[in-house]
């Protein structure tokens, strides 16, 4: 080794304490013209909360196995939190120019000569490497005597000339966060626009993939290569639903509850979004991170970790394009990128460090003969968001001949048979979303076009060692699950949950279905009832002429969550309002789930559609009691606390007497009944998910009271709860529980009811059914009343109070009369 060499080793060695904030020196918060800031020097806050040095980045000390050997572009002018043990920086100058090893001991931070600006400089060669940018820089000149730079307390590094006159600040350059105190928006005399751009992964600060400004239009989130936006709040959304939105959710957590204030401003010299902080002792920050999303993240000092709590676009999966080419997201799952059938990541050290740009690859490229027919196949992924940029094919009237149009073209990777159309895809696939995604309720169809050997069927036995040994795990813990089952049917009766069912329709047998029986009993699957969670439904009848219900689940992970949940719930429990789960087949790679067929389908076709029978009141006010009864049961009645997690009109079944029961157990989660909450995964739908789901904190089984008064409110009005409208230079929505306690307060409940029931209700009852819809939509999951409450509440059995108004909705409708 070269001496240069060995010296450059030591010096990296001793300087690692730059990167380590565990060490923190004291040092000076303040840099005055004429001095330099050189490499293992720091300017630190008078607070001592922020340090101001050149660092390398590096990832957690004992994390070597998990990402391998590797290392950071190079070293960079930063911020960051001095007291805390876990790096994070806050700001950096420098990440499209990082300083490389060989030349770090040559480069200094001063005021240049002029006092015009802050550079980093090779002194050696008097190259810059980064400079601010001053516009003011005759004012500066003339007072460059007394030009210095400063640390604050708030983490802003400022250039100051005369006493807080700032020539310039960190806060009007931020990289991919914003601090407490720093305006994030434009000035409208200057110009300036502040834009923050998440960094390239976890130890590369360079520019990333996702950006986001607020600016005339509003909040902008967009990816910048290819560019697309993907999020925008208008100011309207921002002053009368984002901000009321952001205060009731930080007031509800404890970890932000009074000290955390959000601000939007707008008037004619600026508009910009800030947040304050009033405990100066806690650590906060909102980030732009690597999958496209907004965060707000706390410091837990007793985890000693950072905890977020909360973030927008609340799925994962909304970001354009985060998975990468030729991936799946599913913003329901921990992991939610994957690469698609036949495909493998490109770089796994890169999604390592959560820089999934560069997507997937295929495992087989396609065959491409000139003198025959391909022998490519196609993979069916169903209830997907199609992939961005199709190609119409207008020649192509039929599937068959679709099919035909992609495999006779080299370069085509896909196509798609939508409302008689023809869609063919031949760069990459991008922004393919799963239906069970939080946010995406896509019922189309993707063909990927595979090599032949790459097929499903034949590649069961060629799977990765990892894969092989999380699916040998799911066997076993199935296995147990399945032993459970058998011997129920061996049994051939079973209790449900150990206590009486409110009005018990029996106790027979779960059946084991083979799939030649239910293929024949639906005739193939021909007759399609609509689309659950993760899988289809399709009608059927049974030797015995029973007509049923059968749900196929969709996707080898998610089928087999989705089949496990709902068999751990409905498998065990029985009670008139929760559909009956008659059997079920698991048979190699199909999983399929048996019901008792509802003949009057869904409540949302009786209340939303123009098709469907029109419920007169006592028929809505039994529905409301019967979910009420079967909600009730599920939290309180069982050995285990179920919680549905997705209770909404699709999923509530109606039988030929419009009895109501609860389907779709696919979400659902389970707490024991020595525990109160459970921290599980986002889930549910957009328009009927509790304010905890999008605070981060565990949830209880509030969260379905939550849910079934928004249903309530529904069934009393005949509408959904929003409705949106833009025009060309204005956004409007309607947002119905604003409305109904309004209404209810002032007296005037009888002009909520659905017009449809042609004033033909009882007034008592809807005053009732409104006054508990409102309870359960408190922003304060310990305000809303349990389902047993809620039960003696629609029965008329306990008195009512008159429910306070929600403070967001409270914000809402202050904010409609601006």
């Amino acid at each position: 080794m070269s001496p240069l060499n060995t010296y450059l080793g030591l010096l990296l060695l001793l300087l690692f304490s730059l990167h380590n904030p565990s060490c923190s020196a004291a040092a000076n918060d303040t840099l005055a013209a004429g001095q330099v800031l050189a490499v293992g020097d720091k300017l630190v806050s008078r607070n001592g909360k922020f340090a101001l040095g050149f660092y390398k980045p590096a990832l957690p000390a004992g994390t070597a196995s998990k990402y391998g050997n590797v290392s950071s572009p190079g070293w960079y002018l930063a911020i960051w939190f001095n007291k805390i043990p876990v790096c994070t920086t806050v700001w950096v100058a420098n990440r499209e120019r990082p300083i490389t090893d060989p030349e770090l001991k040559l480069v200094q931070m001063k005021i240049s000569e002029d006092g015009s600006s802050l550079v980093i400089i090779n002194h050696a060669t008097k190259f810059i490497v980064w400079s601010t940018q001053i516009t003011n820089g005759t004012a500066q000149a003339k007072t460059s005597v007394n030009t210095s730079a400063i640390l604050l307390d708030s983490g802003n590094l400022v250039i100051e000339s005369l006493p807080d006159v700032y020539l310039w600040q960190s806060f009007d350059y931020p990289t991919d966060l914003a601090l407490p105190g720093a305006k994030f928006g434009w000035n409208k005399v200057t110009g300036l626009r502040r834009m923050g751009t998440s960094k390239k992964n976890l130890i590369d600060p360079g520019l990333g993939s996702y950006s986001v400004q607020l600016n005339g239009r509003g909040i902008i989130l967009w990816r910048r290569d290819p560019y697309m936006e993907y999020w925008t709040w208008s100011s309207v959304q921002l002053t009368n639903m984002l901000i009321p939105l952001l205060n009731s959710l930080l007031e509800m957590n404890a970890q932000t509850k009074g000290f955390l204030t959000p601000n939007y401003t707008n008037n004619k010299e600026e508009e910009y979004f800030m947040y304050h902080s009033s405990d100066e002792s806690s650590s906060s920050f909102v980030s732009i991170d690597m999958s496209g999303q907004l965060k707000l993240s706390i410091w837990s000092q007793a985890n000693q970790s950072w905890q977020e709590v909360y973030a927008q676009p609340p799925d994962p999966c909304t970001p354009f394009a985060t998975c990468g080419p030729f991936s799946l997201c599913n913003g329901n799952s921990d992991l939610f990128c994957d690469c698609m059938e036949s495909f493998s990541q490109k770089s796994p050290q890169d999604w390592k460090l959560k820089d999934r740009t560069a997507g997937c690859f295929r495992n087989t490229p396609l065959d491409c003969p000139s003198n025959r027919s391909s022998t490519d196949m196609f993979h069916t992924i169903i209830r997907v968001a199609l992939p961005a940029n199709p190609e119409k094919i207008e020649d192509a009237t039929t599937q068959s001949k679709c099919a035909e149009a992609c495999l006779s073209n080299c370069s085509c990777n896909a196509y798609a048979y939508k409302d008689s159309t023809c869609f063919v895809w031949h760069s990459e696939l991008l922004n393919v979303k799963l239906h069970d995604s939080i946010e995406s309720l896509s019922e189309d169809t993707l063909y990927l076009r595979l090599a032949a050997k790459d097929m499903p069927a034949t590649t069961k036995t060629k799977r990765k060692p990892v894969v092989a040994a999380v699916t040998a795990a799911s066997i076993v813990g199935f296995g147990l699950l399945m032993l459970m089952l058998f011997f129920l049917i061996w049994r051939n009766k079973f209790k449900c949950c150990g206590v009486p069912l409110h009005h018990n329709q029996g106790s027979s047998g779960i059946i084991a279905f083979r799939y030649t029986d239910l293929s024949h009993a639906t005739k193939n699957f021909s007759e399609k009832l609509g689309s659950g969670g993760f899988g289809s439904v399709f009608k059927g009848v049974l030797r015995d002429s029973t007509t049923i219900a059968v749900k196929r689940l969709d996707g080898l992970h998610q089928g087999e969550k989705q089949f496990r949940a709902e068999v751990s719930s409905l498998g065990l429990i029985q009670h008139i309002n929760l559909v009956k789960l008659i059997g079920f087949c698991y048979e190699g790679d199909k999983r399929l789930l048996v019901y008792e067929h509802m003949i009057n389908g869904s409540l949302d076709a009786h209340l939303f559609h123009s098709n469907g029978a029109v419920l007169d009141w006592s028929t809505r006010h039994q529905i409301a009691i019967g979910v009420a009864r079967g909600l009730s049961y599920l939290h309180e009645s069982c050995r285990e606390c179920i919680i549905h997690c997705d209770i909404k009109p699709e999923n509530i079944l109606l039988e030929a007497s419009f009895a109501p029961k609860i389907a779709d157990f696919g979400m659902a989660a389970f707490v024991g009944r020595d525990f109160s909450r459970v921290l599980t995964t986002f889930r549910g739908t957009k328009g009927y998910l509790a304010p905890e789901w999008l605070s981060g904190v565990a949830i209880t089984p509030k969260v379905d009271v939550y849910s079934f008064g928004m249903v309530l409110l529904e069934i009393i009005s005949g509408r959904r709860n929003l409705s949106e409208a833009y025009t060309s230079n204005h956004y409007h929505f309607d947002y119905f529980p604003v409305q109904a306690i309004s209404k209810l307060h002032e007296g005037s409940v009888q002009n909520l009811l659905d017009p449809e029931l042609h004033g033909d209700f009882n007034l008592e009852e809807a005053e009732r059914v409104c006054k508990v819809a409102c309870w359960c939509i408190q922003e304060n999951e310990i305000d809303r009343p349990a389902m047993g409450e809620v039960v003696r509440f629609l029965e008329g059995l306990q008195e009512v109070d008159m429910p306070p108004m929600p403070r967001l909705l409270a914000a809402i409708t202050e904010g409609s009369h601006i």
